[in-house]
Order: structure tokens, then sequence, then C-alpha cells
């Protein structure tokens, strides 16, 4: 599914005149350059107010999805406002990169790898998670410079059979990921999904006894991508001065890259992860950064359909509207702006709402988890992609 918006409506800020795309859903846009909120004309919205035209199958399901997400985020931030994820001058991005999984040669090199699987027709299929993608995909090409062709976007809604999710193309992604990396370089691997665990594959690997996993759309065929599996693959390859940020909305996602260190927001400090084996789970003299949705023996929002306790994704909304909020935020500023989302939604009246309880189960009791392979004052250290 596609939104059709006219391609040449624009409004300019009435501050700074810099030109700026509405999005329909919102009745105000904030300004990325003076931070001025603009009125949206009732024109951009139709004369009834109503939605754009969309196209493709599933256009009403689509629309009642989008909206039910924006009246959550009103309920939550208090505000109908939305910030401009749109470049200087530039259009509101669409679509997926080009099917080509060939990394520039020129420069430090900004990559990424989104991934949102939904399991469609099944009992367990998720909602937001392509919703989650797009998101995801506008704060790195706006707020950090990716660059789109530097992007690989894997979901259900590609029409090219080598960006569905399914188990050999997230492999495949991964690989491209770290492909030919050097020195100054900044990866992403963003995962919305379903994530389950196992008895750990190797005795000793793992402090808990079980191997976390993410489960591509095909894994009741062909099994599940495990906590090991993404450590050889994006974790150990990575050299000095390269740098990778893994963000996994899922179940069970707390130690889905094995990293060492784990910080615990409670005791205000790091926590050693490192396996009793002695097994090797660091890097070649990289850095990786890993900021998952729940613990490993947590539920995470929307991704626990599988055990009967259904959400909405709470952490990519929380993470978009902390960073988005808050540039240059530390990463302890970070974790406590998405925590408070989340407690806020908890101690709201809104939660015993019709609109939230369509969502999201009675509380939310998942915590973000950060996890490392260096320790790092959180409080200093800024939030940079």
């Amino acid at each position: 599914m596609s939104t059709i918006v006219k391609p040449d409506y624009k409004i300019r800020c009435g501050h700074c005149q810099q030109l700026l795309r509405p999005i329909w859903t919102m009745q105000t846009i904030r300004c990325p350059c003076c931070n001025h909120i603009n009125r949206i004309p009732r024109t951009s919205l139709g004369l009834d107010g109503s939605p754009p035209i969309t196209t493709g199958a599933g256009n009403s399901q689509c629309w009642k999805i989008e909206s039910l997400y924006n009246k959550l985020r009103d309920k939550l931030s208090g505000t109908n406002t939305y910030y401009s994820y749109a470049p200087s001058g530039g259009r509101l991005l669409e679509g997926a990169p080009s099917g080509s999984l060939r990394p520039s040669d020129s420069g430090p090199r900004k990559r990424a790898v989104l991934c949102g699987v939904t399991y469609r027709k099944k009992k367990y299929k998720l909602k937001g998670t392509i919703n989650d993608v797009k998101n995801m995909k506008q704060l790195l090409i706006v707020s950090f410079g990716f660059l789109e062709q530097n992007i690989h976007v894997l979901t259900e809604e590609e029409s090219d059979e080598r960006k569905i999710p399914t188990k050999k193309n997230i492999q495949d992604a991964l690989q491209w990921l770290v492909r030919g990396i050097r020195s100054g370089d900044s990866l992403v691997f963003y995962f919305s999904g379903h994530g389950l665990r196992l008895p750990e594959h190797s005795q000793g690997d793992e402090l808990d006894g079980f191997d976390e996993t993410i489960c591509p759309v095909d894994f009741t065929k062909v099994g599940m991508i495990s906590d090991d599996e993404i450590n050889s693959k994006i974790v150990r390859p990575l050299v000095k001065g390269v740098t990778l940020h893994a963000l996994i909305d899922s179940c069970h996602s707390g130690t889905v890259l094995d990293l060492p260190n784990v910080y615990d927001c409670k005791e205000g400090k790091w926590m050693d992860n490192k396996p009793l084996s002695g097994a090797n789970k660091g890097t070649q003299g990289g850095l990786a950064i890993s900021l998952s949705a729940c613990a490993d023996a947590e539920i995470a929002a929307d991704t626990s359909v599988l055990t009967g306790k259904a959400m909405s994704g709470a952490m990519t909304y929380s993470f978009v509207h902390a960073v988005a909020k808050n540039p240059g935020l530390s990463y302890g500023e970070l974790l406590r702006s998405m925590q408070e989302v989340i407690d806020q939604a908890n101690k709201s009246n809104c939660l015993n709402s019709k609109l939230l309880s369509r969502v999201c189960s009675a509380k939310l009791l998942q915590e973000p988890v950060l996890s490392s392979t260096e320790i790092f004052d959180i409080n200093l250290r800024r939030f940079e992609l």
C-alpha cells in the first residue's frame, strides 16, 4: 500500500519560510529548522478533513491502523504535532532502495538494514512493523544523513523477492551490511517482528541457558536466526573505527546480539554478560551497541501475539519520538526518555479506554535494554548513528 500525496504540495514555515511537506494525519507541523509550529491548512486534508487516497489492497484496514497509531501518539504526547522528516526542500521519501546490495565505495559510509515482519495470514500476525520500518528509514535519512540507496529494506510489501524478510534474505542482508567495512563506517541493523527463546545450542554459552532468536517470515519452515548467528555475522567482523547500532523491537531481545556488557538501569552500572564458556563474542576492534525492546525474559509490545498478550510496538515509537524531539541526546537521556513514554502510558487513564485496549494489554511491562561491546558513561556519550 502506498499513500498518494500531491507531489507539489508544500507549506512555508511562518517563521523562517522553510518549505515543509505536511503530513495528512496531523493538524500542525513543526519546522525542523526553527522549531516553529505551523498549522496545516484544511485544504491539504481535503474539504472534509479526510485522508488522501490510498492504493493497493487493505486500504481501509491500513487507514484504521495508522489512525489508531496517531490517536495513541496524541494521547501519550498531549499534542497533535508531528516532526517533519522531509529533507530541506526535498520530498517525503517512500519505498525501498534499489535491489542491488552494492555498498558505496567512497569515504566513510553509513549503511542500514531495516527489517519488518508482519507474518501475513498467520494467527500471530503483527500490524505495525512495516510502519515502524518506514519511520526508522525517515529518521535515518533526515536526522542522521543516511543515503536512501544505502538503506536495505526487507518487508512483505516489497515486490522484489529479494526484499521479502525470509531467513535467507535476512542472512544475505546482514552479510551485505558488513561487506568491505572500514574505519569511519556507521552501520545500523533494525528488526521489528517476533522473537523467541530456545534452549542454548552450545552448553555454557548463555548465562540464562537460552538462545535468543529473531523470527523471519518463514521461520516455521526453515527456523529462526539465533543470537549466536547474528553475533558471528555482524559483530565479530567489526574492525577498528567501525560502529554498529542494532535496534531490536521484539520479544526476548535483551541480549540478542550476545554482547558482553549489559547496562542495568536500576543499579546504574554495566553488568558482565560474558559467556561462561569463555567464547569470544566481541569485535575485531570495532564497537557494537544494541538497544532492545525488553529483557530476555520479557514480552515486547506488539510482538507478543504468540503468547496471547498483544500490543502495538512501543519501543520503535518511543525511540523515534525521543531522538526526533531531542537531537544530540546522550544514551542515558535516550533510555530515560523511552522509559518515560512507557511509564506515561502505564499511568495514564487512557489505558482503560477502548482505543488503547485495541492496541495493548492492560500494562506495559517492558523496559528498553542497552548492551555493548565496550563499557562507557551513558550520561556523557552522545547517541549518534
